[in-house]
Protein backbone atom coordinates (compact mmCIF):
# COMPACT_ATOMS: atom_id res chain seq x y z
CA UNK A 1 0.00 0.00 0.00
CA UNK A 2 1.47 2.95 -1.33
CA UNK A 3 1.11 6.24 1.13
CA UNK A 4 -0.19 9.64 -0.08
CA UNK A 5 1.74 12.82 0.34
CA UNK A 6 -1.17 14.44 2.01
CA UNK A 7 -1.20 11.85 4.47
CA UNK A 8 3.15 12.10 5.32
CA UNK A 9 1.72 15.94 5.40
CA UNK A 10 -0.44 14.93 8.73
CA UNK A 11 1.96 12.43 9.91
CA UNK A 12 4.27 15.64 10.22
CA UNK A 13 1.89 18.24 11.10
CA UNK A 14 1.10 15.91 14.24
CA UNK A 15 4.90 15.26 15.14
CA UNK A 16 5.52 19.12 15.08
CA UNK A 17 2.39 19.88 17.02
CA UNK A 18 3.16 17.42 19.62
CA UNK A 19 7.01 18.50 19.71
CA UNK A 20 5.76 22.15 19.90
CA UNK A 21 3.73 20.58 23.40
CA UNK A 22 6.48 19.46 24.46
CA UNK A 23 8.12 22.54 24.36
CA UNK A 24 5.67 24.20 26.74
CA UNK A 25 5.64 21.19 28.81
CA UNK A 26 9.73 21.27 29.26
CA UNK A 27 9.24 25.06 30.07
CA UNK A 28 7.02 24.26 32.73
CA UNK A 29 9.17 21.79 34.37
CA UNK A 30 12.37 23.65 33.99
CA UNK A 31 10.73 26.75 35.53
CA UNK A 32 9.82 24.39 38.68
CA UNK A 33 12.88 22.62 38.78
CA UNK A 34 15.09 26.23 38.82
CA UNK A 35 12.69 27.96 40.99
CA UNK A 36 14.86 27.39 44.13
CA UNK A 37 17.87 28.75 42.47
CA UNK A 38 15.70 31.71 40.85
CA UNK A 39 14.72 32.28 44.60
CA UNK A 40 18.18 32.24 46.01
CA UNK A 41 19.51 34.79 43.37
CA UNK A 42 16.76 37.07 43.96
CA UNK A 43 18.05 37.60 47.67
CA UNK A 44 21.34 38.07 46.59
CA UNK A 45 20.44 41.04 44.36
CA UNK A 46 18.05 42.31 47.45
CA UNK A 47 20.63 41.79 49.98
CA UNK A 48 23.60 42.96 48.19
CA UNK A 49 21.37 45.60 46.58
CA UNK A 50 22.71 45.53 42.93
CA UNK A 51 22.08 47.79 40.38
CA UNK A 52 19.79 47.59 36.68
CA UNK A 53 19.57 45.05 34.72
CA UNK A 54 22.25 45.81 31.85
CA UNK A 55 20.38 47.05 28.58
CA UNK A 56 22.69 47.62 26.03
CA UNK A 57 26.29 46.12 25.73
CA UNK A 58 28.19 49.57 23.70
CA UNK A 59 29.36 52.07 26.44
CA UNK A 60 29.43 52.16 29.82
CA UNK A 61 26.98 55.38 30.23
CA UNK A 62 24.57 52.93 28.45
CA UNK A 63 24.75 50.02 30.31
CA UNK A 64 23.69 51.21 33.77
CA UNK A 65 22.29 54.87 32.81
CA UNK A 66 21.29 55.45 36.48
CA UNK A 67 25.05 54.81 37.75
CA UNK A 68 25.94 57.49 34.38
CA UNK A 69 28.15 60.47 35.21
CA UNK A 70 27.46 63.85 33.13
CA UNK A 71 30.50 63.66 31.30
CA UNK A 72 31.22 60.32 30.29
CA UNK A 73 29.10 60.43 26.98
CA UNK A 74 32.49 63.20 25.90
CA UNK A 75 34.85 61.28 27.32
CA UNK A 76 37.07 61.47 24.23
CA UNK A 77 36.43 65.25 23.23
CA UNK A 78 33.90 67.82 24.62
CA UNK A 79 32.31 68.39 21.21
CA UNK A 80 32.32 64.69 20.13
CA UNK A 81 29.47 63.07 18.13
CA UNK A 82 27.63 60.33 19.91
CA UNK A 83 29.11 57.34 17.94
CA UNK A 84 26.78 54.65 20.04
CA UNK A 85 23.55 53.78 18.32
CA UNK A 86 22.00 53.32 21.95
CA UNK A 87 23.51 56.59 23.43
CA UNK A 88 20.69 58.20 21.18
CA UNK A 89 18.20 55.67 22.60
CA UNK A 90 18.12 55.45 26.02
CA UNK A 91 16.87 58.93 27.46
CA UNK A 92 18.99 61.08 30.06
CA UNK A 93 18.31 59.88 33.66
CA UNK A 94 16.46 62.08 35.86
CA UNK A 95 18.97 62.71 38.41
CA UNK A 96 21.68 64.25 35.73
CA UNK A 97 19.28 66.65 34.29
CA UNK A 98 18.38 67.90 37.92
CA UNK A 99 22.62 68.46 38.41
CA UNK A 100 22.58 69.92 34.96
CA UNK A 101 20.01 72.70 36.18
CA UNK A 102 22.25 73.63 39.18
Amino acid sequence: MQQRKSDLFFIYLLAGTILFGLMFVHARVREHLDLPLLNERSEIVRVLGLTDLCLFTEARYTRHPSLADMGTPFQDHPMSLEHFPSGAIVPVPPHLKQQARN
